[in-house]
């Protein structure tokens, strides 16, 4: 029978591997500490220490510290009692190893919950990648699932067959059926983007033009000639795709075929993609 950790038990337990439980992972480590992003709030430069030897964490921009359970009650909002809970149970945890050897279109993956995203490290990614959560909120949600016996948590965008385009801090991934995003509003405008930050990105930029157009996100380029069928139904078509080979050789392949097809990545033109502008005009 697992026995139930107590108070004392519970401070033993690792501070690096309680973060990592809440997807928190150290930017640079020594032996004796580890340096993270701060759980608490969004910041680019690590200032939340972990003493490795002492088991103590410490967050130089807010002045505080403590053990794991102070950690695991601030973070989680709860009180003691729900965070030895929490530390006694095999709860969802991410493992670097794992995830890069995801099979995209592995039937295993089995996705057991959708909500509202409100989990921290998912909050904390969107913030790093400058999207608000309120706007996060409008196109994606939180998505559970499980894979070989072990659960994992990360932002997820519904496709056109009802699958999903999933993304945290550590992957990239995707659960079947796989598919092209159709956001339509019978608008005679339509905007065609490469992945999920670009279109939270574009959305952060330019609110209004999502408002007045429809949205296709190809999720993968595999599907840019299944997503042609709907070219007909619009007056004007506007590529926001990414400044590499793949995004470059399909913006000519459709503004060659179609002459109502408009390449409009020059407004990014010195930046790999949409999120890259945007980090680059929040930091300036």
């Amino acid at each position: 029978m697992k026995r139930k950790i107590n108070c004392e038990s519970a401070r033993a337990f690792p501070i690096e591997k309680a973060l990592a439980k809440l997807g928190h992972f150290p930017q640079r480590t020594t032996e004796k500490e580890a340096w993270f992003l701060s759980p608490f709030r969004s910041e680019t430069q690590a200032s939340f220490k972990v003493s490795k030897t002492r088991n103590r964490w410490y967050d130089h921009g807010e002045g505080v510290g403590g053990n794991v359970i102070d950690l695991i009650c601030r973070i989680l909002n709860c009180s003691v009692k729900e965070a030895l809970v929490y530390l006694n149970q095999d709860r969802p945890s991410f493992s670097f190893q794992q995830q890069q050897h995801f099979n995209t279109n592995d039937i295993g993956i089995t996705v057991t919950k959708v909500q509202n995203i409100k989990h921290p490290a998912l909050i904390q990614y969107l913030n790093l990648r400058g999207i608000p959560l309120p706007i996060a909120k409008v196109y994606c949600h939180e998505v559970w699932y499980s894979f070989k016996n072990s659960k994992f948590f990360t932002i997820g965008l519904r496709n056109y067959n009802g699958g999903w385009e999933l993304r945290n801090r550590i992957f990239k991934n995707g659960c079947s059926p796989k598919s092209y995003t159709y956001l339509r509003n019978n608008n005679k405008q339509l905007i065609v983007l490469e992945g999920m930050f670009d279109l939270l990105s574009l959305a952060v930029l330019n609110e209004n033009l999502i408002k007045v157009s429809d949205v296709l996100v190809l999720n993968s380029v595999a599907f840019v000639k299944d997503v042609e069928v709907h070219f007909s139904n619009y007056e004007v078509i506007g590529l926001y795709l990414d400044h590499d080979e793949a995004g470059r050789n399909i913006t000519l392949y459709l503004t060659n075929k179609y002459r109502h097809v408009l390449d409009k990545s020059d407004g990014y033109k010195n930046h790999k993609d949409l999120n890259d502008f945007l980090c680059h005009e929040r930091k300036g």
